[in-house]
């Protein structure tokens, strides 16, 4: 499931871009989507070791490498 490029661009803007192209926040798109996956698949992970089927926000943060 895509973001949405207006999300993206937002983003993009938030760091201080005055302009940004289609492409540039398609190309962001696909990053930020990849690592959303792999952090999700390790939350995943985390919650099972927990012996859970539920992810919690503790899961994404640990998976992320935030600890606490």
């Amino acid at each position: 499931m895509p973001l949405p490029l207006a999300s993206v661009d937002k983003l993009i803007r938030k760091a201080g871009a005055h302009r940004v192209s289609e492409g540039a926040a398609k190309e962001l798109e696909v990053h930020l989507e990849e690592t959303a996956i792999k952090v999700a698949r390790e939350a995943i992970t985390l919650a099972g070791h927990a012996g859970r089927k539920t992810v919690k926000a503790e899961d994404i943060k640990l998976a992320w490498g935030g600890g606490s």
